[in-house]
């Protein structure tokens, strides 16, 4: 591909949605580098200190440093996430593609599990779990993973069910494919590449939904920086020292809303577009020369 095609596409990015995603996953990986205090380490001497150049956003009750303890609890959130994505995506796409790729029985069971978890709110779900197995940071992975895998299951099962009765799946059969291979090669690009979409929006619902459980006292514990948790420290300082509720908020708010702007974004474009008039147009007088091109030469001829 030539350098300016390579730049052209490069610019069309949505870079607006696309830098505060990465700001956040480049803070998130670099925290433990870039924190300029221990977000865990008390100082009694420096309780709810404002804005100053030892602490650039404050302290809190415990005289812990807000910006180390923002930047920390960006790492706790990015991790949860992507382990419940991956782990989410894993069963959902395993279980959808087999009930699509099987089918009769199998699959009516399979659905019928599939809606029942789909026909409660997540969070129900993921509250439910951690009422069975109790509260903690594992449990709220594995509660989040289990209130999650449907939908990815769903829309597995719909792009596998599709994608089976398309012509070169016949084809591939005739010449001798096997099951795994004709799964692994022509169906499960389909489905990763719709999945995949979808999962960029899930990861700021995702994000929330760990610091609500936080928030609840049911995911992440103290000491351990979270922005839900956060927000629940500051609550009994709220009138005199807003900042610690403020904070983690603007935090949690920008990257939920990127990730939801992402996820839009890459889901528009699976949208297809109408052509403008401008575009019509053009292709309309090119239509014609290429008519007018056809009739000379049979002229000639």
């Amino acid at each position: 591909m030539p350098d300016s095609l390579k730049l052209s596409s490069i610019a069309k990015w949505p870079w607006a949605v696309l830098t505060p995603v990465l700001l956040f996953v480049a803070v998130s990986i670099l925290a433990p580098w870039i924190t300029p205090y221990d977000p865990a380490a008390q100082d009694y001497s420096a309780v709810l200190q404002g804005f100053s150049q030892e602490h650039w956003l404050g302290t809190d009750y415990l005289g812990r440093d807000m910006f180390s303890r923002i930047i920390a609890g960006a790492r706790v959130s990015l991790v949860a996430m992507s382990i419940v994505l991956a782990a989410a995506l894993i069963i959902g796409v395993m279980v959808g593609s087999f009930a699509g790729y099987v089918g009769g029985r199998t699959e009516l069971v399979l659905i019928s599990l599939i809606d029942i978890i789909l026909s409660l709110p997540s969070l129900v779900v993921a509250l439910a779990f951690i009422g069975i197995i109790g509260p903690g940071y594992w449990s709220m992975i594995a509660a989040l993973t289990m209130a999650w895998w449907a939908n990815y299951a769903r829309m597995s099962r719909a792009v596998v069910t599709s994608e089976l009765h398309q012509p070169y799946i016949e084809a591939a059969r005739v010449m001798g494919a096997g099951h795994l291979h004709i799964f692994c090669r022509h169906i499960l690009p389909h489905v990763l590449a719709l999945v995949v979409v979808y999962a960029s929006a899930d990861a700021g619902a995702l994000v929330l939904a760990i610091a609500t459980l936080s928030f609840l006292g049911l995911g992440v514990e103290p000491p351990t920086p979270e922005w839900g948790q956060m927000l629940v420290d500051g609550m009994n300082y709220l009138e005199q020292y807003p900042h610690l509720v403020i904070l983690p908020g603007l935090a949690l708010t920008l990257v939920v809303s990127s990730f939801n702007l992402l996820g839009e974004h890459f889901a528009l474009k699976k949208v297809p577009k109408g052509l403008s008039k401008r575009r019509l147009g053009i292709l309309k007088k090119r239509r014609a020369r290429e008519e007018m091109n056809m009739l000379e030469q049979e002229a000639k001829a």
